[in-house]
């Protein structure tokens, strides 16, 4: 290899003895052709841009005289100018025509084409053989997981063809839940009709209309109560003014009893002095004091007497556990007892489809249970609607190149959780999920967030997008922002989670390998050599 100073003292005509297409990709030899002048005179080329026409010996002449430089595909005469390295034996690969003749060997150009000749040596064979080693390598990789990523997409395949049955199946059950809650409405009608009429015959007794009485007697009573305070509050002020506005030198014995009289009343010292006299009550035992009367009387009032009627009826007509029916087992041999109680349910069961037995025709009972019966109907028909949403969801997901990929690849790994087990930490990403952060020696898990989107930065639906998953709003740093996280993709043969790394404060980075980034091989694709 000759050093690049030593370049300048070779002779000019081996710099620029190179050959007309040295530099140029094969897609553009065709186009290195020399053209006869219309005088007949020499040879010339027209620059690729169409900008100007030179003549064929200014080509690779290490001058640059085309403004796109197309005229020294071999040399570094023009700074827009590109070399192409044949690299046979490997790949064709460019660089910049500033690189060339530089006296550095261009890993690009592995075949030293990019200068003088001796000055690098020829490694394409070398490179080329590791170059196709780790290509054959890659290649058997993705055709393993394209096997395991057409098992997802079979599997994406079958999850729709289930959901789209079972969107079929909830419809057919909503419509049947929703003719149940129909027939249910009509029963619940009727019965609370039957209740109403029911409720408005037990009405009708002595004891309600007594305490319909009783509750306008009180209501009265509380509201004279209340104008008797307003009145005796108006009357202790007008008095409390002429207490203490008085002039007791003024032997007024009328205004003198008066005061002498409300401070008595009112249990008030009197003024100058004068000895208290002890305020006497006389209550009698049982009635409630004006503090009780105003604490308890509203919740008196505001009982419902629709209630209390119910439950007294539920005891009036409870059976008597001492019933002779019930109890008649205690006087009958011992061998009669199986035959007498079947014969005892039957009776007990016709009665009651006749109506006869106590507490059998208690309307509002069976209003009640119709009602329940109604709203235990409308709540399965709620479900089931919300599972048929969730159903169309899902399906809509399934082949949404924002979900689960084109090809529904991604519904197999939903909700799949990988860990990384790092020493002090072990991490995890449920993908589609979230990902979390646990420590192996006890203490808190923190949330790294939950599962946001794809690259944002690519196109959903090609490779590229599905690369990269976000996680956001996890768990607020001490002092610092929510973590989050993005998780970096490649094909591979396993969904495992590779290296773990915190780039910013907070902010998480985690590679792993997945088959469902391994796309199929072209097996009629192969590399150029």
């Amino acid at each position: 290899m000759y050093p690049w100073f030593l370049l300048a003292a070779l002779p000019l005509p081996v710099l620029s003895a190179v050959g007309k297409t040295h530099g140029v990709p094969p897609s553009h030899v065709a186009k290195y052709v020399p053209t006869t002048s219309t005088s007949g005179v020499g040879q010339t080329w027209t620059c690729l841009d169409g900008s100007k026409q030179i003549s064929w010996n200014a080509v690779n002449d290490d001058y640059c005289d085309c403004p796109d430089g197309s005229d020294e595909p071999g040399t570094s005469a023009c700074p827009n100018g590109v070399f192409f390295c044949k690299n046979v034996g490997h790949i064709g690969s460019t660089i910049p025509s500033s690189r060339v003749n530089d006296g550095l060997c261009e890993p690009e150009c592995c075949d030293g084409s990019d200068e003088a000749p001796g000055v690098c040596p020829d490694k394409c064979k070398d490179v080329g053989e590791e170059y196709r080693k780790v290509m054959e390598a890659e290649r058997k990789l993705r055709k393993t997981g394209s096997k395991i990523r057409a098992s997802y997409i079979a599997f994406a395949h079958k999850e729709k063809k289930r959901l789209e049955g079972g969107l079929v199946d909830l419809e057919q059950e909503i419509a049947t839940r929703e003719k149940e809650v129909e027939r249910l409405r009509g029963i619940a009608k009727r019965a609370e009709s039957l209740s109403a009429k029911e409720l408005e015959r037990k009405k009708q007794s002595p004891l309600y209309q007594s305490l319909l009485t009783h509750y306008t007697a009180l209501k009265s009573l509380q509201h004279e109560y209340k104008q008797h305070l307003e009145r005796e509050k108006a009357l202790g002020d007008i008095l409390d003014a002429l207490r203490t506005g008085y002039n007791p030198n003024y032997q007024d014995m009328a205004v003198l009893e008066a005061v002498r009289g409300w401070e008595t009343l009112a249990g008030l010292p009197r003024i100058n002095n004068s000895p208290k006299e002890d305020k006497k009550e006389d209550e009698e035992d049982g009635l409630w004091s004006a503090e009780r009367i105003e604490r308890e009387l509203n919740k008196l009032l505001n009982i419902d007497h629709v209630s209390l009627l119910l439950e007294h009826e539920k005891v009036v007509d409870e059976p008597s556990s001492q019933s002779i029916l019930l109890d008649v087992t205690a006087y009958l041999p011992d061998s009669f007892i199986p035959p007498y109680l079947a014969f005892r349910e039957k009776l007990l069961s016709w009665l009651e489809l006749l109506g006869i037995k106590a507490g059998s025709s208690d309307t509002s009972s069976e209003a009640n249970r119709a009602r329940q019966a109604l709203s235990d109907a409308e709540h399965s028909l709620k479900l089931t609607q919300e599972e048929l949403q969730t159903a169309h969801e899902d399906l809509s997901d399934l082949f949404n190149p924002e979900g689960f990929g084109t090809e529904g690849e991604w519904k197999k790994l939903d909700g799949l959780c990988l860990e990384k087990d790092l020493g002090e930490y072990t991490y995890e990403v449920c993908l589609f999920d979230e990902a979390r952060q646990k420590p192996n020696k006890g203490g808190s898990s923190f949330s790294l967030g939950k599962f946001t989107s794809w690259n944002k930065l690519a196109e959903p639906g090609t490779p590229e997008y599905y690369t990269r998953q976000r996680y956001t709003q996890g768990a607020k740093c001490w002092n610092g922002p929510q973590r989050s996280l993005e998780l970096i993709l490649t094909c591979g043969t396993e969904n495992v989670l590779l290296t773990v790394s915190e780039p910013e404060k907070c902010e998480y980075q985690i590679t792993g390998t997945t088959p469902a980034l391994c796309l199929p091989v072209e097996d009629g694709k192969r590399d150029e050599l």
